[in-house]
């Protein structure tokens, strides 16, 4: 089994907040996908990084979590590549655990 998780901005590189109608329609496609999700959307995540000149970036995100049994590469990377240009991104985490349901 795969946890995987999909790690979003709540603003664009501008400071403009995403329609939270976006969050829901990707709610949507993946509960119907994978036959559930989970939303991480009331305590938005705060990620900090250096980029590249050394500067301080600060990320407000919010996580999107769905479980599957097979892990099909191919269709993820074409999704995370659907979110960066969707999400206006230069890279979107989307990432898989393995995990055991106890």
């Amino acid at each position: 089994m795969y946890l995987v998780q999909i790690l979003l901005p709540l603003y664009d590189n501008q400071g403009h907040a995403f329609d939270a109608a976006e969050y829901t329609r990707l709610r949507v496609e993946l509960a119907d996908r994978f036959g559930g999700v989970t939303a991480y959307m009331r305590a938005p995540a705060r990620g900090v990084w250096r980029d590249e000149a050394g500067e301080t970036t600060r990320d407000d995100i919010v996580i999107f979590e769905v479980m599957t049994p097979d892990l099909d590469r191919e269709w993820w990377t074409l999704f995370r590549k659907e979110m960066e240009t969707h999400f206006r991104q230069e890279s979107v985490i989307v990432r898989a655990l393995t995990s055991t349901v106890l």
